[in-house]
């Protein structure tokens, strides 16, 4: 089984603010972190339609891709503690994707009341955007 990584927009302060307390989380070094925009992100999310690619967060492991809401359930199953959490999201992944779309839609909001910088990607600009 391959390392898994989790590819986040580094554009968006929310995002870099979530990585960031995931590797926190992530104390056993499970996960590796990488920014969507680097070459990690071309390597393994360049088949993804651009539009795909920017508009939610992503975990890749043994060339499969979890995105959004998926993501999230594969994330935890990672995370010490997170086997619990990770059984719920997957046992409710509609509400899990619902969820993950709700705050993926004020990621500007959350960063910008975390003090982040505002992201780059507008995600009301399209319908396909989370």
């Amino acid at each position: 089984m391959s390392h898994p990584v989790v590819f986040y927009d580094d554009d968006c302060g929310f995002c870099r603010w979530s990585a960031s307390r995931l590797r926190v989380w992530d104390r056993r070094g499970a996960l590796t972190f990488s920014p969507i925009q680097g070459s990690e992100g071309d390597r393994h999310l360049g088949d993804l339609d651009p539009d795909r690619r920017y508009a939610s967060w992503h975990i890749v492991r043994d060339g499969r891709v979890w995105s959004s809401g998926a993501a999230l359930t594969e994330v935890l199953r990672h995370l010490p503690g997170g086997t619990r959490l990770s059984a719920f999201t997957s046992a409710f992944p509609d509400l899990t994707e619902r969820a993950y779309r709700l705050v993926a839609r004020h990621r500007g909001t959350l960063g910008h009341a975390l003090g982040q910088r505002a992201c780059s990607v507008d995600p009301g600009a399209s319908p396909t955007r989370t």
